[in-house]
């Protein structure tokens, strides 16, 4: 019986068409790169070339011809499309930006020195120099940031013929043809009207006639968050951006949310353990770059965490009394810490997805305090079977079960509020995470456990 080739993942692929790129550049058989590469897709080929060193990424990519390498050049990183464009001939520059989508090209811009955005700029064609100065003209993160200016519009007084006329007409050259959007002579968005409706609809009818009134938009200033949340909620392929007087400026299309979402999900992350993030991948960036993005938390830290060895030092005649209670502060501190960083850590996701939108703050935190005191109630009874095996003294046993319990507690309380707040002052709750918070619930757990400790114990 033959037996079936096991099947290659696009992942192992991606690797052997990188090695024997590799390969066949160092043996400088250019025919049998070429060949090689003939079959494979822009975006596996964009991943080969970013794979080589940077000598080998310029040679790989002359290999392609003019509109293989427009279609690849997209799918590159920005610090490997910003390496190549340096390379280029003046000539061979403008044909690839400007082959690019308006807010692919905005996006390359913003990460590109001064001097050479300058450049590019000027010898853009005059329309496209226009669409990008657009884009670039608004906030980062912004909705107006990462739309396209590239859609079809029709206007709500054409018939349906004329209107199919135009798309036949525009389609080509649009980057969005799945909705066209009906507009009034001064461009302001009415509606849209779907390519399955213009088919159907009598060639005499008017386009205002079978559009949809009910549309959903954003303004251009909104953050690229809420645009993204949008096309999650409604389904969409695309959303309309519009200026403050309802002007249809562009659209948002739902690959562009993709990237929006990762991003914005590598921000949080790098928030919340307590890394700041600088655009630029962190596994890319220079030694340097990488300490100065920890260090600033770091140093917090380390500054807060001398209330710590504060508070310690004055209940100084606790510890020297019952040493024993030295043996269970790590275990107090890290509860604390850990229960509090699983608290932000709900809270911010909730946050980040609204979730939490119809749910009172108050019933919200007071769940979490209810949660992590129940959590301390568990932790509790199991050390103090701990504490009575090893210590041997039901006084130290009970000091710490009751610890736990208000420190878990007061962990849960304070790693929700402490984002909350955060939201309601406009900042990023994802700052308010792992890092802060623990420290946090390490100071107050501290002074917890020894209070606790000194009145049970009498000391003092």
């Amino acid at each position: 019986m033959t037996q079936a080739a096991n099947p290659t993942s696009s992942s192992e692929l991606r690797d052997i068409v990188r090695d024997q790129l590799q390969l066949l550049l160092e043996q400088k058989n250019y025919e049998g790169a070429k060949m090689l590469l003939v079959p494979v897709p822009p975006v596996d080929i964009a991943e080969a070339i970013q794979g080589l060193s940077r000598p080998m990424q310029m040679l790989a990519f002359r290999l392609l011809s003019k509109s293989e390498a427009i279609a690849v050049y997209e799918y590159l990183d920005s610090d490997v499309q910003q390496s190549l464009l340096e390379e280029f001939r003046d000539q061979e520059a403008i044909d690839i930006v400007e082959s690019m989508a308006p807010d692919d090209r905005a996006n390359l811009f913003d990460e590109m020195p001064a001097n050479l955005v300058r450049r590019v700029l000027a010898q853009l064609d005059p329309s496209e120099r226009q669409a990008t100065a657009l884009l670039l003209g608004y906030k980062p993160d912004t909705a107006g940031r990462v739309m396209t200016p590239e859609f079809i519009s029709v206007r709500a007084d054409m018939t349906v013929s004329q209107a199919q006329e135009r798309i036949r007409e525009l389609a080509r050259d649009k980057e969005v043809a799945y909705y066209v959007y009906v507009t009034d002579p001064v461009k302001r968005l009415l509606g849209t009207v779907s390519l399955r409706d213009l088919i159907l609809a009598s060639p005499d009818q008017r386009v205002e006639d079978v559009m949809e009134r009910d549309v959903i938009f954003a303004r251009a200033d909104v953050d690229q968050e809420e645009v993204a949340r949008l096309i999650q909620r409604y389904d969409l392929l695309a959303l309309p951006i519009v200026d403050q007087e309802g002007i249809l400026l562009g659209v948002v299309t739902v690959d562009d949310v993709i990237d929006i979402l990762e991003e914005e999900a590598t921000e949080d992350i790098y928030a919340i353990g307590g890394v700041r993030a600088e655009g630029e991948s962190y596994f890319d960036s220079g030694f340097w770059s990488i300490l100065k993005r920890r260090v600033p938390w770091l140093l917090v830290l380390v500054v807060t965490n001398i209330a710590t060895v504060f508070i310690m030092s004055q209940y100084e005649e606790v510890l020297d009394s019952v040493v024993e209670l030295a043996f269970f502060t790590p275990l107090l501190i890290d509860t604390g810490g850990n229960i509090g960083a699983q608290s932000s850590t709900v809270l911010i996701r909730g946050l980040s997805t609204d979730e939490l939108r119809n749910k009172k703050p108050a019933r919200v935190i007071l769940r979490e305090l209810f949660a992590g005191a129940a959590l301390g109630i568990v932790l509790a009874v199991l050390v103090l079977g701990i504490a009575m095996v090893f210590v041997g003294k039901v006084e130290i046993g009970l000091t710490v079960g009751l610890s736990l319990i208000a420190i878990a507690a007061l962990a849960a309380t304070v790693g929700t509020l402490l984002p909350y707040l955060f939201h309601k002052m406009g900042f990023d709750p994802a700052f308010m995470a792992s890092p802060f918070i623990t420290t946090v619930a390490d100071i107050l757990g501290i002074l917890i456990y020894l209070n606790i400790a000194k009145l049970l114990l009498n000391i003092g």
